[in-house]
């Protein structure tokens, strides 16, 4: 029973003690990232000035391709989950039909509200 005591507690510490050492590790190892990056960049071009400019366009250039293929891959994924859906609709709505002795009903055959 004294184990159980503190767990709440604990937990709730270890996740926030957990969040805030990731965050930091995270912060340190983006901005070394960042800073080999910008070394090479002035190695290859020569100038801090020209480095700004073409690490700025091809970041640009690289969030703007990968968030479109993000946004059709998504927009893909959601048509076929919905054509599968309604597949499986379908295929309740005629065995419910059956089960129930009546025929399925065909878009012709429905009430129209008017």
């Amino acid at each position: 029973m004294s184990q159980r005591d503190g767990f709440a507690g604990g937990f709730l510490a270890g996740a926030f003690v957990g969040g805030v050492v990731g965050g930091i590790l995270g912060a340190v190892i983006a901005s070394r990232r960042d800073s080999l990056l910008a070394d090479e960049e002035i190695e290859l071009t020569g100038s801090p000035t020209d480095t700004k400019k073409v690490s700025a366009k091809r970041r640009q250039m690289r969030a703007s391709d990968s968030e479109s293929m993000e946004v059709e891959n998504a927009r893909r994924s959601l048509e076929d989950k919905i054509a599968q859906l309604n597949a499986t609709i379908d295929d309740v709505r005629k065995q419910l039909g059956n089960v129930n002795g009546n025929a399925p009903q065909t878009v012709s055959d429905r009430p129209q509200d008017s």
